[in-house]
């Protein structure tokens, strides 16, 4: 099936995220997250001619939606290296940064990537297919303990230990090299009105872990600290709890922590003010158009 920029993936809270950046017509703006370009597109169609927006995205199929605009320039990265490009076209500072922390929908639907349990596929997982360990590779050499640790504290999985000591029992007797493998090993351990739920958390574990995703949020939230210019906006669409946490903690403190500093008068120094005080979600309608936005919140903050 050819994949088009529609179908590639749909932009979640469209209007609410891109409002938040507060654009600039003459501004520089970051989408980190490219992807199928829908976020991308309704900032440059908000920005003037003496304005430009980079955007990134570290999976070469994201290349299909490259914009052809002047004023765009496509970064092949992950997003952990921002500081880094931006010093390379000697961009000193940005006036917006747009993240959705979301996976695409393209990947979820792609047939030959491991992301999903619906097709039995080899189980790589990788957003950058040239770098890393596969989820195959990480379920076949990490110990019992590690395998645990993933599955509680990425996959918020009770039964964690009893997931990880079945895949270490089934990898014992044949390699877990594909996605009905790793199903086989484990579908016993799920309750059946709870399965494919618990599924769909064990299969985000191992995704997190495969492309080391919340060091990566971690580095490009300081990155954007640096880079954003005094009034510039920081606005992120999260769909896990532990990634929202540390959206939430370094946008009131600055730091994943949440570690408040305060000067010798005891006032709170913080980088960022909020925007939005109280969490954005997609709409009633939204969701029902578009079933995967349902877990979406979207934090705005502005540097000070």
């Amino acid at each position: 099936m050819m994949t088009t920029a529609d179908t590639y993936h749909v932009p979640v809270l469209l209007q609410e995220s891109i409002d938040g950046l507060d654009i600039k017509p003459d501004g520089v703006y970051v989408d980190v997250t490219f992807g199928g370009g829908g976020h991308s597109k309704e900032i440059l169609r908000r920005l003037g001619k003496k304005g430009h927006l980079y955007s990134f995205d570290q999976d070469e199929d994201a290349e299909c939606n490259i914009v052809n605009d002047e004023r765009f320039t496509f970064v092949r990265s992950n997003f952990r290296y921002l500081r880094n490009w931006m010093r390379y076209y000697g961009v000193e500072k940005i006036d917006g940064l747009l993240a959705d922390l979301g996976v695409s929908s393209h990947h979820f639907d792609d047939e030959t990537r491991g992301f999903s349990f619906r097709f039995d596929s080899p189980l790589d997982m990788r957003m950058n297919k040239r770098a890393g360990m596969t989820a195959a590779e990480i379920l076949n050499s990490y110990d019992e303990e590690q395998l645990s640790d993933i599955l509680y504290i990425y996959g918020e999985l009770k039964n964690a230990r009893r997931i990880a000591s079945a895949i270490v029992k089934a990898r014992n007797e044949k390699h877990i090299e594909t996605t009905s493998d790793l199903m086989a090993a484990t579908e016993k351990l799920f309750q059946r009105e709870r399965e494919k739920k618990e599924m769909a958390k064990m299969f985000q574990a191992l995704r997190i872990e495969v492309n080391h995703e919340m060091s990566a949020l971690k580095e490009m939230l300081n990155g954007a600290r640096d880079v954003l210019g005094e009034g510039g906006r920081l606005s992120v669409i999260t769909y896990h709890s532990l990634e929202d946490r540390i959206v939430k903690n370094f946008m009131k403190a600055g730091n994943a922590e949440g570690k408040v500093k305060q000067d010798f008068f005891g006032r709170i120094e913080a980088p960022f003010k909020s925007i939005n005080n109280k969490v954005i979600v997609p709409t009633d309608k939204e969701q029902q158009q578009n079933p995967r936005s349902r877990s979406a919140k979207l934090r705005i903050a502005e540097r000070v």
